[in-house]
């Protein structure tokens, strides 16, 4: 029974994830999705669209409708000023002031030699165009020109290069009397201050909103996992909103929503460009599909600039790596409401984030994220030891029980209830409860989900290397039996692909069984010899650093249940 109860715990934890991906994870993103009616949010059909909020972002901002072009030629069309960091490269485009051209430094494509760097943004007339924009914006009667995606802005200051200790001073004006200035900061990673300046020298009094906007051409390549969100998001009036791409697009939704506070943008699984307002000031988030994806912003109320006053607003721009203590830190430091639910924690953030931190801090000690997981897989077993240790004890009992129990089965084996009281007198003599073997695994299932979800959403993990053949802990075990471990010049197909963590982790499961009292029904005990061989190939396919935490858990695991099996005795009639 113990035996049993513990393989299908195994199996419960591995079903329950993908029951949980696919009917919890999926459905929370879609009830945020459609969250509306609620007097802040409301959700109209591509026939009643908010065309006041439309023709802001057109009439202000701009949308290209260009064919595509290639990206060296869109980068050499318009004078750009460029920018240069530690951690990213690109430029800023002196027509309509866009950023549109963000090459991140200490990330490539791939692990091979050679690879490229990954870029974020690049020119809106590319195929993959994707760019931030900026703004103001004006009612269409007013008798005065804000700079729109056409206008050409030139560089007001020395500094022809954007770094983390030069700032841009960018400048354009109208002929009615306004001249409008923003000046554009970088810190060492990836935060942008900006601070847009509208000087107003004319004569009379002018009312103004500013807007910023992130347009998106194309749809990326998802993951395809319903545990991560990949598209438009934000934290609006203090709650997260995530928006499928689909939404917007094949369902010609638009989403209005008006917050006190938060952050607008759209994430990939690692990469993130997000819109920070002035967190003090109340703004109008934009969600829409237009000839591209859209997430959009505008302060609330609009401001009135008498003649020969000015009007400034400060805002931030993320567009980088999702890295956790940086975006962390970037909270902390500029007071941006929950920015780090742009990192999909998921609805176990009370323990995924925590995790994620305790191994960050032993990967800095160890220098290996690897060896953080084995770590925290230790320092798991000694908070719960005591309860395991009541488990285990209960379970060796069991064990030594078992030809006891046989005889009062053929005892009484044409009686069940007789032969389930004797049984419960039995458990109750030898104080043994016979569910407690379950209680292991199910303390571990947490775990397992929450290790799971931080090895696949933190970019920290992508491409850690663990040692030997392992080189990124966030992916398969690459190894594989059936090419005798690359020995034969052979590529199985990725279903095949079942490698020595796994394997490894197959026999453990094996060894702990054998640890545990079998079914008494012989041909139970013989399925149940299988299982760990269909583990073994379903989490194959799982993240190394999930196998790796397993196979630790499992030989802690026998170790303690063989030392207990040592020192257990017990007495029957």
């Amino acid at each position: 029974m113990e035996s049993r109860n513990l393989i299908l715990a195994i199996i419960l934890s591995v079903v329950v994830l993908f029951i949980w991906s696919f009917f919890f994870e999926a459905p929370e993103q879609e009830m945020l999705d459609g969250e509306i009616g609620s007097g802040d949010v409301s959700e109209v059909n591509s026939n009643e669209l908010d065309m006041e909020a439309i023709d802001e972002i057109e009439r202000s901002l701009g949308i290209s409708e260009n064919d595509n072009i290639g990206l060296d030629e869109a980068l050499s069309v318009d004078k750009r000023v460029k920018i240069e960091t530690d951690s990213i490269v690109g430029s800023i485009n002196l027509k309509g002031l866009k950023i549109d051209d963000i090459v991140l430094k200490k990330y490539n494509e791939t692990q091979e030699e050679f690879s490229e760097k990954i870029r974020v943004l690049q020119p809106i007339d590319t195929y993959d165009g994707y760019e931030v924009t900026f703004g103001w914006i004006k009612n269409q009667d007013a008798n005065f020109e804000t700079p729109n995606t056409e206008s050409i802005w030139k560089v007001s200051n020395s500094s022809a290069t954007l770094t983390s200790n030069n700032e841009v001073e960018f400048e354009w004006s109208n002929t009615t009397g306004q001249t409008f200035v923003t000046t554009i900061g970088l810190d060492e990673d990836y935060l942008f201050d900006i601070t847009q300046e509208v000087k107003n020298n004319s004569n009379e009094e002018i009312i103004i909103n500013n807007a910023s906007k992130i347009t998106r051409k194309q749809a990326p390549s998802l993951s395809g996992m319903f545990i991560l969100h990949e598209g438009l998001l934000g934290v609006l009036q203090e709650k997260l909103e995530l928006i499928d791409y689909d939404d917007l697009k094949d369902d010609e939704e638009t989403l209005n929503f008006e917050s006190d506070n938060g952050w607008v943008g759209i994430t990939d699984k690692y990469w993130l460009a997000a819109l920070i307002p002035d967190q003090n000031k109340s703004f109008k988030a934009i969600y829409t599909y237009d000839n591209g994806y859209i997430a959009y912003y505008r302060s609330l109320n609009a401001t009135k600039v008498a003649a020969g006053s000015d009007h400034i607003v400060e805002s931030q721009i993320f567009i980088g790596a999702k890295e956790a203590k940086l975006i962390d830190r970037y909270q902390e430091d500029y007071g941006i409401y929950n920015f780090d639910l742009a990192i999909d924690w998921g609805w176990f953030y009370f323990l995924t984030k925590p995790l994620f931190n305790v191994i960050y801090f032993f990967s800095e000690l160890s220098g290996n994220f690897g060896l953080a997981i084995i770590i925290l897989t230790v320092i798991t077993r000694i908070v719960f030891f005591p309860l395991a240790n009541w488990s285990f004890i209960s379970m060796a009992k069991m064990k030594m029980l078992q030809p006891e129990m046989t005889r009062i089965k053929e005892l009484h084996k044409d009686d069940r209830a007789q032969q389930q009281q004797a049984l419960m007198a039995l458990y109750k003599k030898e104080k043994v409860n016979p569910i407690s073997g379950c209680l292991p695994i199910l303390i571990q299932i947490p775990f397992f989900f929450a290790i799971y979800k931080m090895l696949f959403v933190s970019i920290e993990m992508r491409h850690a290397p663990f040692y030997g053949w392992i080189q990124d802990l966030a992916s398969k075990d690459p190894t594989t039996i059936f090419n005798a471990f690359g020995l034969i010049p052979w590529d199985p197909p990725s279903f095949l692909i079942i490698g020595i963590w796994p394997i490894l982790m197959g026999l453990t499961m094996y060894i702990q069984q054998k640890l545990n009292p079998a079914p008494p029904d012989p041909i139970q005990a013989r399925i149940f010899m299988f299982l760990p061989l269909f583990i073994t190939i379903l989490l194959a396919q799982f993240a190394a650093g999930l196998v790796i935490y397993w196979t630790t858990n499992n030989v802690l695991s026998i170790i303690q249940q063989w030392i207990i099996n040592k020192r257990t005795t017990v007495k029957t009639n």
